[in-house]
């Protein structure tokens, strides 16, 4: 039995897994009255076009209905800005990618830098998860550097545990090893054909300094991932499924 055996009677499928032919993927096929909801949790603008832009392009294409939720509006992101300032230039440029990408945006409370785990911040994400009732929940891997990134993660973690696992969860990686780590992808989607357009949409974020940020982390992860999933360009994720009976 070879590696890629291995790999297909494990169900692991960690180099040879396109998430687009996943069960959960096929699942969702299209009907008359309903589209497959997919949500982008990211935990500032510019994270959900810069981890998952290709997807949401590919998926679009697929005929799925895609939103992209904001848990900060960047407040804190634009250096000799007050954080009103730098909210409004960060949300409008938000609206731009998304227009790019075809979705619709939502900005949910918290403040970028100033981040909370607490009561009201784990109701106020599920009750925005509760509100738009998707299938399918991408958000950033739980083990980063960003604290901000790791507060949206564990959000979310816990409004599909109480939800009792009613959408399928993938995790995404900003910036690999400066930020996420010891991220390793179970699924990936070949983006190459939509690779411009996703540029097109982070590049929607001026204050960010894009061209420095894209070509020094994305545009080397891109062909990374590509190479590991056999084609020019991918983006990886992490799909968390459930393995038993849980008890809490």
């Amino acid at each position: 039995m070879n590696r890629r055996d291995m790999l297909k009677v494990t169900g692991t499928a960690i180099a040879s897994s396109s998430l687009l032919g996943t069960d959960a993927f096929a699942a969702g096929q299209q009907t008359a009255d309903k589209k497959t909801k997919v949500l982008v949790i990211g935990a500032h603008p510019d994270d959900p076009e810069t981890t998952t832009g290709g997807a949401i392009l590919k998926m679009k294409e697929a005929g799925y209905e895609v939103v992209a939720v904001y848990m900060t509006r960047g407040q804190s992101g634009i250096k000799g800005k007050t954080h009103e300032e730098a909210g409004a230039i960060r949300t409008l440029e938000a609206e731009n990618a998304c227009k790019v990408l075809g979705i619709r945006p939502i900005f949910m409370s918290q403040v970028d830098g100033y981040s909370e785990i607490n009561v009201d911040r784990y109701k106020e994400m599920q009750e925005i998860i509760v509100q738009e009732n998707p299938d399918i929940v991408f958000t950033h891997w739980t083990l980063d550097l960003h604290r901000d990134h790791r507060v949206c993660s564990c959000l979310v973690l816990e409004a599909w545990r109480r939800l009792k696992y009613k959408f399928e969860l993938y995790f995404f990686e900003p910036m690999t090893g400066g930020q996420a780590q010891l991220f390793n992808p179970t699924d990936y989607i070949d983006i190459t054909d939509v690779a411009e357009k996703k540029r097109e949409a982070c590049d929607c974020h001026v204050s960010q300094g894009m061209d420095g940020i894209y070509n020094n982390w994305h545009d080397i992860m891109e062909r990374f991932r590509g190479n590991e999933h056999h084609c020019k360009r991918a983006e990886a994720f992490i799909h968390l499924r459930r393995t038993g009976n849980d008890i809490l």
